[in-house]
């Protein structure tokens, strides 16, 4: 009997407890949910992901851009307009007629000649004009006058020869000199300048400056003919290759010549210009060999400053 009631004791205390869970007023237990993290811990997750080698999210549309701090390079300069100066043209090569202006000696024109002339020292086949040379450029106390020394002189060319007419008065013919003293005696000097353009301003001697010197004959007019190179200096010395014809004596003598053009190292031709003079020495004293006087075409002739000389034109 005392073990029936204990079980029904018990059944009934069960059920008391069934019934009091669910009476009105009793708050039920909340569902359970992920929880949002707060600020702290989304600062840990943050803290994670760049411990972990969590790539970062890319920028969004509204990111502010990057503001780089690399000064950009200056722009270009703008070309020039049509309205730049234009750079200056070098001058031109001056033409026969600047280049006769820039020798206050004058210019002067060589004919072509068609019939190479007689060399006999008579002038009767030159039909070419006659210069004069007159103006005394060395020894002036010297010089006594036109009877003492004064000239003239033709000039003309082929493709072989540049040819001289020279017809001097003078008192008294002397010339005993030969070879390096040839100009210590009464001679005709032709100085020529190959390269005029090349060195147009220059006031010394070069290497294409010529200095030639023609003896009418030695002891006399009719005695033995000689020419000397003195310049180039590498080329000095007695050239047998100038053909020479003289006449005449003591009161007026003529000589004519003829110097290759191989001698200047050029080949001749229509319009070419040279700097270029003809000039006669005079020696009086019988039994010396000395340069007295000079008297030249070139007003201002100086043997060391190739300015002073003349301009010489072929012309065919």
């Amino acid at each position: 009997m005392k073990r029936k009631l204990s079980i029904g004791s018990a059944v009934m205390l069960l059920l008391a407890l069934t019934l009091a869970c669910n009476l009105p007023g009793r708050q039920a237990a909340p569902t359970l949910s992920e929880p949002t993290p707060n600020r702290t811990m989304t600062a840990l997750f943050e803290l994670v992901q760049t411990q972990v080698g969590i790539p970062s999210p890319l920028p969004s549309a509204t990111s502010e851009p990057v503001i780089s701090t690399n000064t950009p390079p200056p722009a270009p300069s703008p070309l020039p307009t049509s309205t730049a100066v234009q750079p200056t043209q070098p001058p031109a090569s001056p033409t026969v007629t600047q280049t006769a202006a820039l020798r206050s000696a004058g210019s002067y024109t060589a004919p072509y000649l068609s019939e190479a002339p007689k060399l006999d020292g008579v002038w009767d086949e030159w039909k070419t004009t006659a210069y004069p040379i007159k103006p005394v450029v060395f020894g002036k106390e010297n010089h006594t006058g036109k009877e003492d020394l004064e000239g003239s002189f033709r000039i003309g060319w082929d493709n072989t020869y540049l040819y001289l007419a020279v017809k001097v008065i003078d008192d008294q013919y002397v010339q005993n000199a030969s070879g390096i003293d040839l100009y210590k005696g009464d001679t005709i000097e032709l100085l020529l300048d190959v390269d005029l353009l090349g060195d147009l301003n220059s006031r010394e001697l070069s290497g294409d400056d010529y200095q030639l010197v023609i003896s009418p004959g030695k002891g006399s007019v009719s005695g033995d003919k000689e020419a000397y190179l003195y310049y180039p200096a590498g080329k000095a010395g007695s050239r047998s290759d100038v053909k020479i014809a003289s006449e005449g004596g003591s009161g007026l003598y003529r000589v004519e010549a003829a110097v290759p053009w191989s001698l200047f190292g050029i080949t001749p031709a229509d319009g070419q210009r040279y700097g270029f003079a003809v000039s006669v020495s005079d020696n009086d004293k019988e039994g010396e060999n000395v340069q007295q006087s000079m008297v030249s075409m070139a007003p201002n002739r100086r043997l060391t400053d190739p300015t002073t000389w003349a301009v010489l034109v072929l012309r065919r």
